[in-house]
């Protein structure tokens, strides 16, 4: 008899498949859905979690197998994040039932850490019925929602490495913990009144402190956060002058979408963003007219908006009917408070009111901030809901930590293919700051028992990132600052070939040794050649014009028109433009730049939007929203990246009386064709935004419209922010490429 091929191969009746699945697919009720699924269809086999992912056996008939695959694409946990499949077939070993296995805790750990997850339908109905046992009660939590990442003391994600360790089962929980079939089995944080943590202090006395006008201090997922009466002037205003935020805009959280909708313009996808697992905060365009104080959002255009997303915060939004600024329990520049005693040290002069809890908090988490871009979310912000969710990037990595900027800092670790981003630092301006930094890098080293044997930096020397590199003692890989912006947007859009980067933004350390931030580069084969960018100006007083937009726009008047036109058109302050123009003239603490974000401060200036940041990019934020619905296409020149005809034509338009909306559209569409203009020198077919510039709503819209209606290819930030919060992703990748 003559065997064919297809015999010679053929699968035996009964078989045995082993999957694999790495990401984040612990903590998420992986292991009781693979249970049901497998039981449902008869297999055999176990599943259990590793500290390299989630790992199932199946065996049973190859077509039920078939199924089981399926299935378990198509219907796994909502909250679960694949980032890689392996499947391999295995020797039958004629298991007769299906079993949930005890972690397997020797693999490397690859798995990714799940964010917390905001509060599920089902809790929430539990939460609101009085029949329940667990009404009422603000810990409560299930496999599909509650915290995860600010819990967890290692991996895998087992309650004893959580810090529930200590907040023993009561009887009821215990069983609901051990049954498979119950959406509980084995939630990590599962508690009850019984059994689980407990408040200090009683929901209705914060809410009137809230109506009386007083500043709350609320215990929550990932840290302290400071509340008040969102429309109470007053309230605002000592909110503001405690914290020391003298007008960046604060966040809102509103008790429901129903009221949301009634202070904002939202869209369908806002909705989604809203009520999402994530439950971030989302940048909406208010209506007018509404009770909200008028020094909450500021200057800024839009309003930042939150759904409740943990019990505590749906009960409180329950007594208080009302809009709640809902900002980080912290002063500015310094880390959030996360343990009871800290936080009466460090917020007793700001709060009036405590409402504290005793579940210990591993690690501090903002909450994300997102906005609509391009009609698809993009992070500002990442933290909760999103970090340390990891980021696969397709390539081999080196085992090396990022410790990315100075500013929006995030540090990352590269583990195989996947890039492993903390949560939102902040600027690293404080002492206390910087500890933060440092207990961020211990943090997530010790959660994936992760080595370095590299560290990535920037190029800056003065970078407090920078000089920790230098300390650590493990060789160095320093990374242009521009460059790493454009890698880490690619290598998110998983974007192949050759492509033209754009960096466009503040302050970044130049491989010439000035500041860049026009930039653009030909990348291909990992190499980055700079092909065009802003013509150069001087920043007169250095930082001093990072804050003090005025500066930069003496400089631009200083070069294209003159001396004696900068006392005519830039800042009112003559004193002041004397003591520029002299260092101007003899070149004395004169910084060169090729800052597209000082153009706009300088512009901003001119027309009188804006003489200075109060925060960082204020002055582009304000000049963005003087467009407001105006759609022309007329443009300033801006041939070849030459600000001069630019600022002439500012200027003579500032002087015939030329609306300042005009003005602002005509120099935003001067910057989308001189983008127009370099990638059709450039001749590559994808084209790569990526810096804090790329934060402006218009000028990305309209330079991605007017690029992709030609032809082009356009990549923007969806998983980490544009500005410098993406920076490590970006080292991580060129690291791996050196």
């Amino acid at each position: 008899m003559t065997l064919t091929a297809k015999t010679l191969t053929a699968k035996p009746a009964t078989q045995r498949l082993r999957i694999t699945l790495r990401g984040a697919v612990q903590g998420v009720g992986f292991r009781p859905f693979v249970y049901r699924l497998a039981t449902e269809l008869s297999l055999t086999g176990w599943v259990l979690n590793s500290s390299a992912g989630l790992v199932v056996e199946v065996e049973g008939p190859s077509e039920q197998l078939s199924r089981f695959e399926k299935r378990l694409e198509q219907e796994r946990p909502k909250a679960s994040v694949v980032t890689v499949r392996e499947s391999a077939w295995l020797t039958a070993k004629g298991s007769t039932r299906f079993e949930i296995l005890a972690s397997d805790h020797d693999s490397g750990k690859t798995v990714n850490v799940l964010p917390d997850l905001a509060t599920c339908n089902d809790c929430r109905e539990e939460l609101f019925n009085p029949a329940n046992r667990r009404f009422e009660y603000p810990f409560t939590n299930c496999t599909n929602c509650g915290p995860r990442y600010t819990i967890v003391v290692d991996i895998p994600y087992d309650r004893p490495n959580t810090t529930m360790r200590d907040f023993v089962l009561c009887p009821a929980c215990r069983e609901e913990y051990q049954n498979p079939s119950n959406r509980r089995f084995h939630a990590q944080p599962n508690a009850c009144p019984i059994c689980g943590p407990k408040l200090d202090g009683t929901i209705e006395d914060a809410a009137e402190a809230l109506l009386q006008g007083e500043i709350v201090a609320l215990k929550g997922i990932g840290g302290f956060q400071l509340l008040a009466d969102a429309r109470n002037r007053d309230a605002v205003a000592r909110l503001r002058q405690r914290k020391h935020r003298e007008e960046k805009p604060f966040a809102l959280m509103m008790p429901s979408l129903e009221m949301a909708r009634s202070y904002c313009e939202i869209s369908p996808a806002e909705v989604q963003l809203l009520e999402s697992q994530a439950a971030p905060i989302v940048l909406l365009r208010p209506k007018g007219g509404t009770d909200i104080a008028p020094n909450v959002a500021h200057c800024s255009p839009y309003l930042g908006v939150m759904l409740p997303y943990s019990p505590l915060h749906h009960l409180l939004m329950q007594e208080c009917r009302f809009p709640l600024i809902a900002t980080s329990g912290n002063r500015s520049d310094e880390p959030i408070a996360i343990a009871n005693d800290e936080a009466v040290v460090r917020l007793k002069d700001i709060a009036d009111h405590f409402l504290m809890h005793d579940r210990p908090i591993v690690r501090a988490c903002d909450d994300s901030v997102v906005r609509l871009t391009r009609g698809r979310a993009g992070i500002l912000r990442r933290a909760r809901g999103f970090a340390p969710l990891g980021i696969h990037v397709g390539q081999n990595l080196p085992p090396v930590l990022a410790v990315g900027g100075h500013l929006k800092n995030t540090v990352a670790i590269g583990v195989g293919e996947d890039v492993f981003l903390s949560q939102h630092i902040g600027d690293l301006e404080t002492v206390e700051a910087r500890q933060a930094f440092e207990r961020a890098i211990d943090d997530l080293c010790r959660l994936y028992s992760f080595k370095p044997e590299v560290v990535a930096c920037d190029l800056h020397p003065d970078y407090a990132s920078t000089q920790w590199a230098e300390k650590s003692g493990l060789p160095l890989i320093r990374v242009q600052h521009h460059q790493a912006h454009v890698a880490a947007c690619a290598a998110e859009n998983n974007a192949r070939g050759a492509y033209l980067g754009v960096s466009w933004d503040g302050t970044g350390y130049g491989l010439d040794g000035a500041i860049w931030g026009g930039e653009f580069f030909h990348v291909e084969d990992n190499q980055f050649e700079r092909i065009a960018h802003l013509r150069p100006f001087g920043l007169p007083g250095g930082d001093a014009a990072v804050r003090e937009g005025w500066r930069s726009a003496a400089s631009l008047v200083y070069a294209a028109l003159g001396r004696d036109s900068v006392f005519l058109e830039s800042t009112g302050n003559a004193v002041a433009d004397a003591r520029v123009i002299y260092m101007l003239e003899r070149g004395i603490n004169v910084v060169p730049t090729t800052s597209v974000g000082r153009l706009f401060d300088a512009v901003a200036s001119l027309v009188g939007v804006a003489r200075q940041n109060r925060f960082e990019g204020q002055a582009a934020m304000l000049l963005e929203n003087e467009i407001g619905p105006l759609r022309i296409e007329e443009a300033y020149p801006l041939k070849s990246g030459d600000w001069g005809p630019l600022i002439v034509a500012v200027i003579a338009d500032k002087r015939a009386g030329v609306a300042v909306p005009v003005i602002a559209a005509r120099f935003h569409n001067a910057l989308v064709n001189w983008i127009l203009e370099v990638a059709a020198k450039a001749g590559l077919k994808q084209i790569v935004f990526s810096g804090g510039v790329f934060q402006n709503r218009y000028l990305t819209e309209h330079a991605a419209a007017a690029l992709e209606s030609r032809g082009f290819d356009v990549y923007t930030h969806q998983q980490v922010p544009p500005n410098d919060g993406g920076i490590a992703l970006g080292q991580v990748v060129m690291s791996g490429r050196q």
